[in-house]
């Protein structure tokens, strides 16, 4: 039977009424707010449940607007680039950089754990690139293409369906091992929650925190509003220029770039421009606002296409190299991560926002990371290092690296 199409303007209902039911389960579940589980991941989860019990139910399934949700990914990643400021980057110094070497190490475990499962369980041994970065830290835009490269040059046959199960995977248990990780991590240095952040607009005024607090009121004007909605545009447009075929072309074939790293890198570029060249004010809070907004309407829309029977449908051996990866993880950022990003509050919330886009994609790594904010106070240096990482650096690692193992393994 095929699927039930949902238009966009009902995939926006029910995208807001996920992340309303989302924040009702964390404000009354103890389990959820106590583990720091982010609120779209909550509502997500439920909604993805009743999605599949009308599955078994009636045999129908529930197709909802893709066009939403990357629409609304590209306005957090712009909204993370124009949030940018030079000045304030370099701020993340040297632990950007030891960082983002951590994170390459890494990738080569995640890539070493499937490849190595693959072959023990019988399987063809690039299946275990499926099952490692190419959907974990890849995500889904990159297990479609990686995957169609590998049923394509390398006959690994249903490598895309088994990248596209394995993202959704990733997506889904990055956001649930963040915040157990960081709870864990605080309650052992004995830091204690802070008081709710308030619903006034006075303690707003600063633009270093624009993402800790969600929750918190921010002040703006339909005129900053506007402003902010064209400099969007602007980054929109020029991420969907560099996406034709006919920009394409004017770069090496092996050379490819997700569009919304186009996003977030134009947004950088625009904002320093227009307050180094032309001295003009950023209105941070009404950026901070359209960008928390967006990133949670793309978590409500992701998991609202979330297949449960597809992830159960995952042979056995996929299944057990998903747990063990998911095991990796949480390790890895617990034991290595924390430590060497320097065994304080900003590694904690570092340590969750690397189990988010180390299983799944940035926007996961920011909601671990509000989700631990919020309760325990902001780590700017979390919040600098993430998203420049998980967003733009990592996607040229992670591409060299994959060509590495497929080229020794294709031979």
């Amino acid at each position: 039977m095929e699927a039930v199409t949902v238009s966009p303007y009902y995939t926006l209902i029910m995208a807001t009424l996920v992340l309303l039911m989302g924040r009702v389960m964390v404000k009354k579940i103890a389990f959820l707010r106590n583990f720091n589980i982010p609120e779209p991941v909550a509502g997500g989860l439920l909604a993805a449940v009743i999605v599949y019990i009308l599955y078994i139910s009636t045999g129908r399934s529930f197709a909802f607007d893709s066009g939403l949700q990357t629409a609304f990914m590209l306005v957090f990643f712009s909204s993370i680039g124009l949030s940018a400021d030079f000045s304030r980057l370099k701020a993340g110094g040297v632990g950007l950089v030891v960082f983002l070497l951590l994170i390459s190490v890494f990738v080569l475990l995640q890539n070493l754990l499937g490849v190595s499962l693959a072959s023990l369980l019988g399987l063809e041994p690039l299946m275990g690139l499926i099952t490692g970065s190419v959907t974990l830290v890849g995500g889904h835009g990159t297990a479609a293409a990686w995957g169609r490269v590998l049923e394509e040059q390398y006959h690994v046959a249903g490598a895309v369906d088994v990248g596209m199960a394995s993202a959704t995977f990733g997506l889904v248990l990055g956001g649930l091992i963040g915040g157990p990780v960081a709870r864990r991590l605080v309650n052992k240095m004995g830091r204690a929650e802070q008081a709710a952040a308030r619903d006034d607009d006075s303690s707003a005024q600063q633009t270093d925190d624009a993402f800790e607090y969600p929750h918190r009121n921010r002040l703006i004007t339909a005129g900053s509003a506007v402003e902010t909605m064209a400099l969007f545009a602007a980054c929109l447009a020029f991420s969907a220029l560099m996406s034709t075929p006919e920009v394409k072309a004017w770069f090496p074939e092996k050379f490819t770039l997700p569009q919304f790293v186009w996003a977030l890198f134009f947004g950088v570029l625009l904002r320093n421009v227009l307050t180094m060249g032309f001295k003009f004010d950023m209105f941070d809070r009404a950026i901070d606002v359209f960008g928390n907004a967006s990133l949670s309407l793309f978590l409500g829309i992701a998991l609202l296409n979330l297949k449960l029977w597809q992830l159960l449908d995952l042979a056995l051996p996929m299944l057990i190299i998903l747990a063990a990866q998911t095991t990796l993880m949480a390790v890895f950022a617990y034991f290595v991560t924390y430590r060497v990003m320097g065994r304080d509050y900003d590694a904690a919330v570092l340590a969750a926002g690397h189990c988010g886009f180390g299983m799944g994609a940035t926007p996961t790594a920011v909601a671990n990371m509000q989700s631990v904010t919020e309760r325990f106070g902001p780590s700017h240096k979390a919040f600098l290092i993430v998203p420049m990482v998980g967003a733009f650096f990592i996607d040229f690692i992670n591409a060299f690296i994959l060509t590495g193992f497929a080229n020794f393994l294709g031979k």
